[in-house]
C-alpha cells in the first residue's frame, strides 16, 4: 500500500461517524400534561352555562349601557337611575364627592337649601370657588339643561331625600320656571353668585 494511502485509512479510522437523523418522541409526561389541558378546556366550554357566571365579569348589555330611556309623557322618572349615570362618576354613589375635587352631596347646604338654588346649579352649571359643608372646591360643574324638567326634577328630589337629607322635592314646574326666568348660557361664577340669586 502506498503511503498516501496508508496515512488517508488512518485519518479515516480517526473521524467520527456521520451522523444521522432520529426521531425523538415528545417526553409522555408533556404529552399527558397537554392532552389534560385539552380535555379541561373543552369539558369546560360544555358544560359551563350558556351566558357564563354574571360574578366572573361585566355583562352588561348595549341597553344596559345606553343609560335610562326618555320617560313618557306623565310617567314616573327613577331619580336614583339618573343620579347614577350622570352625576355619581364625580359625587359618588355614596354622594361623597372625591376630597379636594367634587365637593359632597350628602350633607351639603346647596343640596339641602333654597330649591331655587338646586333647580339653577343643575340647569347652568357652576365654575369656581364653592365652599361645601366647610370645605373650600374650585372646580366646575357642567349644566344638565339638556335634561327635561321632569328628569331635573326627579334628580333634585332623590338628592334631597338620599343620605339623610329630609328636605322637600323639587317639582318639574320649578325648573320649567326657572329655565323661563332666567336667559344665562354660561355658569355661576361660584358659591358666591348662587347666593346672590333672590330667594
Amino acid at each position: 500500500m502506498p503511503l498516501d494511502q496508508d496515512t488517508s485509512h488512518r485519518a479515516q479510522e480517526r473521524e467520527n461517524a456521520d451522523p444521522e437523523e432520529r426521531i425523538r418522541p415528545v417526553p409522555l409526561a408533556a404529552a399527558a400534561i397537554t392532552l389534560a389541558m385539552v380535555l379541561f378546556g373543552v369539558a369546560y366550554i360544555f358544560l359551563s352555562e350558556p351566558f357564563g357566571n354574571a360574578a366572573l365579569g361585566d355583562r352588561r348589555t348595549v341597553a344596559d349601557l345606553a343609560g335610562p330611556a326618555p320617560a313618557a309623557a306623565g310617567a314616573a322618572v327613577d331619580g336614583k337611575a339618573l343620579f347614577a349615570a350622570q352625576c355619581a362618576a364625580c359625587h359618588q354613589a355614596t354622594g361623597q364627592g372625591l376630597p379636594g375635587v367634587f365637593p359632597p352631596l350628602a350633607g351639603s347646604e346647596w343640596v339641602r337649601g333654597e330649591p331655587r338654588v338646586l333647580a339653577n346649579i343643575l340647569l347652568h352649571g357652576v365654575t369656581g370657588p364653592i365652599t361645601v359643608a366647610g370645605k373650600n372646591y374650585e372646580g366646575a360643574m357642567p349644566s344638565f339643561r339638556q335634561l327635561g324638567d321632569a328628569e331635573l326634577a326627579a334628580v333634585a328630589s332623590y338628592i334631597r331625600s338620599a343620605w339623610g337629607h329630609q328636605a322637600a322635592p323639587l317639582t318639574p314646574e320649578q325648573f320649567a320656571q326657572e329655565r323661563k326666568a332666567s336667559d344665562r348660557s354660561t355658569p355661576f361664577e361660584g358659591g358666591a353668585a348662587l347666593s346672590a340669586l333672590p330667594h
